[in-house]
């Protein structure tokens, strides 16, 4: 006879140590005992008599369980054990919790961490920490949607960080799509937000390209007596005019001083192709005298102040530059690059292939290929002193040449 609600929820426990089983039909009954009320169904598969757990009473009401039984039986009418497939769907739920965003994008970063520079992957694991993790860090990757993705964006783009928001959602996208290829989701959901975030203004770095202002920054520079390693750093910026990224992150490994030559390895270039920096003999020497400093550790310019396994901090020498007057709408670190680039072309008349090949931008041959990295080299080195000299003479106010004026 089938069970009612009205008897479902007034019956009792007998005493029985057993306990006491009622039955609705089609094999499938209520388990009551000293710890409530259970329903259970009965099958065979695979000529072995089994057990179903069908939930627990009132969690689970009569009509509630007459579903459920009415869906184990299409299973085994398919061919499928339902213990097997509720099993299986109880660990595919356990790994739909366990697989947050913040595991896999962790996981990720530990996959992924040889293809990029420590300072890069600091910077990475920066970036998610404070603007991913905090909104989708706990929530299952694979329950994430676009919106979802938005609305953390969203909180970026409202303090003003618009270049920061896209490079989150970059990154937001580089580890969806490594949750696809690990099976922990179905696809990359930052595919839907093309469009949606505001366009950042391109921006050029601030910089002084007036030789007589330029030298007025040289003497503001040879006359800086902060930390040690920052004058040096202050010193070598606009001689070498690398990013100031591949300046703060040099290593002792990737110096030759004796070849007065800097070998940086792709994987800290912007470009990812190794660059070669010809070293004059102004720079040689500021780089003998901080070898004895930190000759002894990983990086020329080690943190201050903190581990010596990572580099001086990227507002150092921007902060110096503070520090002594510049405002950042006037030069900036990345600014050397632009003072040398204008001033070597429209003063000094130096070639501007090797200007361009020396600032490490994509240069190519009659033939349409890239150059290596000792493509010109004795130009270059020789192009590379002529700047350093250059710089002396208008630091000390000689031969200062206006830049031409287009006629």
């Amino acid at each position: 006879m089938a069970l009612t609600d009205t008897f479902v929820k007034n019956v009792k426990h007998t005493g029985s140590p057993a306990g006491d089983k009622h039955t609705d039909g089609q094999s499938m009954y209520l388990l009551v005992n000293a710890g409530g009320k259970y329903w259970r169904l009965n099958y065979r598969f695979a000529d072995k008599r089994k057990t179903l757990a069908l939930g627990v009473y009132p969690d689970v009401s009569l009509l509630k369980a007459r579903q459920r039984r009415e869906k184990a039986r299409e299973l085994l009418a398919d061919g499928i054990d339902p213990g097997a497939a509720k099993q299986a769907a109880k660990q595919a739920q356990a790994a739909t919790v366990a697989n947050t965003f913040e595991k896999v994008a962790r996981d990720w970063l530990a996959k992924t961490k040889a293809d990029r520079a420590q300072i890069t992957q600091e910077k990475v694991t920066t970036w998610l920490e404070k603007d991913a993790f905090p909104w989708l860090g706990a929530m299952p990757i694979s329950t994430i949607g676009p919106r979802d993705v938005l609305s953390t964006v969203r909180k970026i783009e409202a303090r003003g960080a618009i270049d920061t928001a896209h490079r989150v959602t970059q990154l937001c996208g580089q580890v969806f799509r490594f949750a696809v290829a690990t099976g922990s989701a179905e696809r990359d959901v930052t595919q839907d937000l093309k469009g949606a975030l505001t366009k950042p203004v391109k921006k050029h770095y601030a910089a002084l390209t007036e030789p007589k202002q330029v030298g007025d920054l040289m003497r503001a520079i040879f006359n800086y007596t902060g930390h040690q390693q920052v004058v040096a750093a202050l010193k070598l910026s606009p001689m070498l005019f690398v990013r100031p990224g591949e300046l703060r992150s040099a290593e002792w490994s990737e110096i030759d001083l004796d070849a007065a030559e800097w070998r940086i390895p792709g994987s800290k270039m912007k470009m990812k192709v190794d660059h070669l920096v010809p070293l004059c003999t102004q720079a040689v020497e500021i780089l003998k005298g901080m070898k004895l400093l930190t000759g002894h550790r990983r990086f020329v310019f080690p943190s201050i102040g903190r581990s010596e396994d990572r580099p001086m901090s990227e507002n150092t020498v921007n902060s110096a530059l503070h520090g002594m007057g510049i405002a950042k709408e006037m030069h900036t670190a990345h600014g050397f690059r632009a003072t040398a680039r204008t001033i070597m072309d429209e003063v000094m008349g130096e070639r501007v292939d090797l200007i361009e090949h020396q600032l490490a931008h994509a240069v190519k041959d009659a033939n349409g290929r890239a150059y290596n990295r000792t493509a010109h080299l004795p130009a270059r080195t020789a192009m590379m002193q002529r700047w350093a000299d250059y710089l002396d003479k208008i630091r000390i106010g000689a031969d200062v040449i206006p830049i031409r004026q287009a006629a």
